[in-house]
């Protein structure tokens, strides 16, 4: 079955709930490690109001006892502390004192260029924008890291580390150390725009700042690093088990996402392929367990993915984020009551969400990796899972040697 997850809940109604399949049991997991992502999630220079209401913290639904997984479906409940406002225009029953046909208050009738509004009312046969803006709503993602937080777990059990970090903002882009601190999200979340570079970061937030008086919003990129990978998850031989379309997939999930690059990404295309490709070295490493099969690369330009599979160097992505399409200086749309031109409908938003959709990114590579982890080396528990981990990392490492001493190898001598 391999891990899955799904999540339910509208931005304005009582909660999100996140339910996750798959999990090995045993695997070490408290609630603070959940809320610890969430709240990344809710930081960054640029943010609104929503983020002063909520205060996300998971409640367990089922699939945790004494602080393990129990290797069933676990759940997850994120209350909205907004649905106390909304609650009238939310509810789930007909309002028993108005016509059946009688709109509710703060009815979305003039959809927002770049948003969902408009298709979702078209597809759906709705009246009302709000049923679809809701779900629509980069509100859900909240589950998803709840989701992601589990996954998080299992892969730190298996030594990966999972960070990341702005590269851009509102066009204004920062130069990264290198090589990376680890740990990365040590450093990155120190900076109020999760930026390493501090000339850029102070730019970043001036860019913020005039975008906020001008009733504007900014878009920019996130990289995603994962350490500590070994050799061989993913798979080259069918085109849904190629690791790089399932995490450009997930990632291109996250709403307001436009672009996924991996390693050189895109510059790959307007370089020869002797400036692209990374040469192979052989490669002793820290012995068996390296998790690189006794080789590795000079350079890191395919971003840790060859062929659909994992190399053992550090996964590098990095995410791109179009400007959050509501704007508090409205752009020109079609009011659907009247059919005459309008202002688009504003609603409180943030300035930008770039830095929070690195947190988010972070959980959906998460999701994926321990999925690959697990479709490769299954476990009922985190103890089968991290034998079989072991196995493989020993026999890998010592491959290399067996063919090299053994008769095959004596024959050419």
């Amino acid at each position: 079955m391999g891990l899955r997850f799904s999540t339910a809940g509208e931005s304005h109604g009582p909660a999100l709930v996140a339910i996750v399949e798959g999990l090995p049991a045993g695997i070490p997991v408290t609630a603070a490690a959940v809320d610890r992502e969430l709240g990344r999630r809710m930081q960054g220079y640029g943010r609104g109001a929503r983020m002063q209401i909520e205060q996300d913290r998971i409640e367990w639904l089922s699939g945790i006892r004494a602080g393990e997984t129990l290797g069933s479906p676990v759940a997850m409940l994120v209350r909205n502390r907004d649905w106390d406002n909304w609650r009238d225009v939310m509810a789930p029953e007909p309002d028993a004192d108005a016509g059946p046909d009688a709109p509710r208050r703060r009815r979305v009738a003039r959809p927002r260029p770049g948003h969902a509004d408009l298709v979702g009312v078209l597809k759906y046969d709705r009246l009302d924008a709000r049923d679809i803006l809701e779900r629509a709503s980069a509100r859900e993602t909240a589950a998803r890291v709840a989701a992601g937080a589990l996954a998080r777990r299992l892969l730190d059990e298996l030594g990966v580390e999972i960070g990341s970090h702005v590269v851009s903002l509102g066009g204004i882009s920062g130069v990264a150390p290198s090589p990376l601190p680890s740990p990365l999200n040590t450093a990155s979340d120190a900076s109020p725009v999760r930026c390493l570079d501090p000339v850029a970061e102070a730019a970043m937030i001036d860019a913020v700042d005039a975008a906020k008086r001008a009733g504007d919003t900014l878009g920019g990129e996130v990289e995603v690093v994962a350490r500590g990978l070994m050799l061989g998850l993913g798979s080259h031989v069918s085109w849904d088990r190629k690791l790089d379309g399932r995490l450009a997939g997930m990632l291109m999930s996250i709403p307001a996402v436009k672009g996924v690059e991996i390693g050189l990404g895109f510059a790959a295309a307007r370089r020869p392929g002797s400036a692209v490709h990374d040469p192979i070295d052989r490669f002793e490493g820290q012995g068996p367990g390296d998790g690189r099969g006794g080789f590795r690369r000079r350079s890191n330009n395919a971003g840790g993915l060859e062929g659909g599979m994992t190399t053992g160097e550090p996964l590098v992505l990095r995410v791109a984020m179009k400007p959050i399409s509501t704007l508090m200086t409205p752009l020109p749309t079609v009011d659907l009551r009247s059919g005459a031109p309008a202002a688009a409908q504003s609603e409180r938003s943030d300035v930008t969400a770039v830095p929070a959709m690195g947190v988010i990114a972070e959980a959906l590579v998460a999701l994926v990796l321990a999925d690959a982890v697990l479709e490769k080396f299954g476990g009922d528990s985190l103890v089968e899972t991290r034998r079989n981990v072991d196995a493989y990392l020993e026999a890998l490492g010592g491959r290399w040697d067996a063919l090299r001493t053994g008769p095959a190898a004596m024959a050419e001598e």
